[in-house]
């Protein structure tokens, strides 16, 4: 049995490999074209219509005129004449300012009314301490204002009744001023309780009269300073 024998330049799978990459590259350049390829719309008459009309309708505005009405007309002025015044007398006003037949007065005597300074001294640095009354002839009168003035607490001092219940005590310190007339005033003290405190005030209201204290040969007032105790046995 004879077998078929094929010709080398007719077989189909010699040059099977060369016909796959021109079929490949043939694929790929109509892929390529298709994806590529434009197509241009001409623009309808009425669109670009529109676009004029949006132009205008941006940048042409719109204005109104409007006419001022005329003025009222005026109407004409009245002119009335009036009556002939009476003579007008004027009065003169003479000046007040001093010329060569002005009289210069002479100057009065001017009386200035001396004001008398008040002056508060405390007792240590007064010239003359006041006088408590009966150390008129005292040689240091002020140790016999200080002794006067302890003789007249411990002879006008009551211990109140309800500091006694209460059980209070303690000293309350006074502080008063010997006017220039020799009379108490502007008295302050501060204690431990209100009831020696009022009793320390009944104290200092109780004090005669005195003979003022003076500095630099003026009555002054003496500020004086007094701690009262209360202390009960």
């Amino acid at each position: 049995m004879m077998e078929a024998k094929k010709k080398e330049h007719l077989k189909l799978e010699k040059n099977s490999g060369l016909y796959f990459a021109i079929g490949m590259t043939l694929i790929l350049a109509l892929v390529y074209t298709a994806l590529e390829w434009k197509t241009f719309y001409s623009e309808p008459d009425w669109k670009i219509t529109q676009n004029v009309l949006d132009v205008m309708e941006d940048d042409v505005p719109i204005t109104v005129h409007y006419m001022k009405p005329p003025p009222p007309p005026v109407a004409p002025t009245v002119i009335e004449i009036a009556p002939d015044d009476p003579e007008i007398i004027e009065s003169v006003i003479e000046t007040t300012d001093p010329n060569q037949d002005t009289e210069i007065l002479e100057p009065t005597a001017i009386n200035l009314e001396e004001v008398e300074e008040d002056i508060t001294v405390i007792i240590d640095l007064i010239d003359e301490v006041p006088i408590f009354p009966g150390c008129e002839d005292a040689t240091d009168k002020k140790a016999c204002f200080q002794k006067m003035m302890t003789k007249h607490v411990n002879r006008n001092i009551r211990y109140p009744d309800l500091a006694m219940e209460l059980d209070i005590e303690g000293r309350v310190s006074t502080q008063f001023i010997i006017g220039k007339d020799g009379t108490i005033e502007n008295v302050k003290m501060r204690g431990p309780h209100q009831v020696l405190e009022k009793e320390a005030a009944r104290i200092i209201a109780k004090l005669p009269k005195m003979t003022p204290g003076k500095h630099k040969g003026k009555n002054a007032k003496v500020v004086f300073s007094m701690p009262i105790t209360f202390k009960m046995q």
